[in-house]
């Protein structure tokens, strides 16, 4: 007597799901499909026939309505109306960036497909063989820039969501406290406090404190040239800590006090300052060392406590990840066009963030609305932010770059318009026209040796 075997519920479960499928593909699944049958494709815009989008052309814009040189690409595609901008400021070789854009970027990218932003930044990185230059860096960070800027109008999305989203409801940032003496600093850091800043760099007549020089011998014996700045490191070291003592005693804990170094101290010089700085509690000391001395962070960590901010004149994002792998500094101090814009941008915060290193960063005068609102929209998704530097946009810079982020009570604020937020008035940008200004970046000890930025 043969015994007839019941179905389980699993099976009858399966039997049903199958047959809902429909005749000819639930058959199909339940007996083994049907001989060169495929799979429907899943629909998406692209297999609806929605073109995809190309690079139609890319120009630079260059301006300076608030005297520092500005440099902007814009990215033109196939589809009427819709373009991208991206910062490509290196404002002291400014018309090298220009040229690199118009002579050899247009060319590379017209035709490509704005979507894939990783393959574009790669291929144009090694295009010229030769790389991480900061001319052909900035104007690569001009186009990444721009391709992202696309990506969020595509998504009708403002950048910091196509990130991952707010992690923060606006962006700290902290304002420029300068002043002849430390009281003066000091009564100008509490002027930017009634502000609603809770964070302030300070710094004693500019960067090395060049007020406190006397009268150079280079100068009198007719050595270099007549517009070479002079700094005393001597003076400038012992006068730090006096400016640290007197703010704190004026302002109080609460303020977050920072300062710059701008990489002009020798290592020794700057581990004795650093030593006195403890006591006060600076929020960090910037670019401690130079490039060239950065075998000198493992003594200078070890030496002090004091949080460090490096990374200004960095290249190539490789340059951080020894240093944060070590735990050698505090903050990631890069310009983001110097190391091509967004996209290795976000590579370097993503690393930091494994190594308990926060960002910080550099948002001078010479970085424009559109890189301050790229560095926005990055500081508002990662979550290792550490506070953002700002300038105040005056009212030409705004008439030329309508969405500019606000600033308001020490907080940056974006439009949450879609992509970067921000555009460019083209006609008003023609208004103020770049110079050919190398920049004032030649100093020197009293002998007349260059002092290395």
């Amino acid at each position: 007597m043969s015994i007839i075997k019941q179905p389980s519920a699993i099976d009858r479960r399966n039997m049903l799901k199958y047959l809902g499928i429909g005749s000819a593909s639930g058959l199909a699944a339940i007996f083994g499909g049907v001989p060169g049958a495929k799979a429907a494709p899943r629909e998406t815009r692209y297999t609806r026939g929605v073109p995809p989008v190309k690079i139609r052309n890319v120009k630079a814009i260059a301006t300076a309505p608030q005297s520092a040189n500005l440099v902007v690409v814009k990215v033109e595609t196939t589809e009427p109306g819709l373009y991208g901008l991206g910062c490509a400021t290196f404002t002291q070789r400014a018309e090298a960036v220009v040229t690199a854009i118009n002579s050899y970027m247009n060319d590379f990218c017209v035709g490509k497909d704005v979507d894939n932003i990783e393959d574009m930044w790669q291929s144009f990185f090694v295009s010229s063989y030769w790389r991480n230059g900061p001319v052909l860096n900035n104007a690569l960070s001009g186009l990444d820039q721009a391709l992202w800027d696309i990506k969020g109008k595509r998504a009708n999305m403002p950048l910091y969501q196509l990130l991952g989203g707010k992690a923060r409801f606006a962006v700290d940032c902290y304002a420029h406290a300068d002043g002849k003496t430390a009281e003066e600093v000091a009564d100008n850091v509490l002027k930017f406090m009634d502000q609603g800043f809770r964070y302030v760099r300070i710094q004693l007549g500019g960067y090395g404190s060049l007020q406190l020089a006397q009268h150079p011998d280079f100068k009198d014996a007719g050595f270099g040239s007549s517009t070479d700045e002079f700094m005393d490191v001597n003076a400038y070291v012992h006068s730090v800590p006096g400016l640290f003592k007197t703010v704190r005693m004026r302002c109080g804990e609460e303020v977050s006090l920072l300062h710059d170094t701008h990489e002009r101290v020798e290592p020794n010089d700057m581990i004795n300052m650093c030593r006195r700085l403890e006591e006060f509690n600076p929020y960090w000391i910037e670019d401690p060392v130079s490039p060239e001395n950065m075998n000198w962070f493992r003594q200078l960590r070890a030496s002090t406590t004091v949080p460090f901010a490096m990374g200004e004149l960095f290249n190539n994002n490789n340059e951080f990840v020894g240093a944060m792998a070590d735990h050698l500094f505090d903050y990631i101090r890069c310009h983001l066009s110097q190391i091509g814009g967004i996209t290795p941008a976000m590579k370097v915060a993503r690393l930091g963030e494994f190594f308990n290193v926060k960002t910080g960063w550099h948002g001078p005068g010479d970085v424009s609305p559109v890189g301050h609102a790229a560095q926005a929209h990055i500081d508002l998704a990662i979550w290792n932010f550490g506070v953002q530097e700002c300038i105040p946009f005056g009212e030409k810079l705004l008439e030329v770059f309508p969405g500019t982020p606000e600033l308001k009570n020490g907080y940056i604020y974006l439009t949450d318009a879609p992509g970067l937020g921000v555009d460019i008035d083209e006609k008003q940008a023609a208004k103020y026209p770049i110079s050919n200004n190398a920049g004032k970046w030649t100093l020197r000890a009293r002998n007349g040796t260059i002092i290395r930025p």
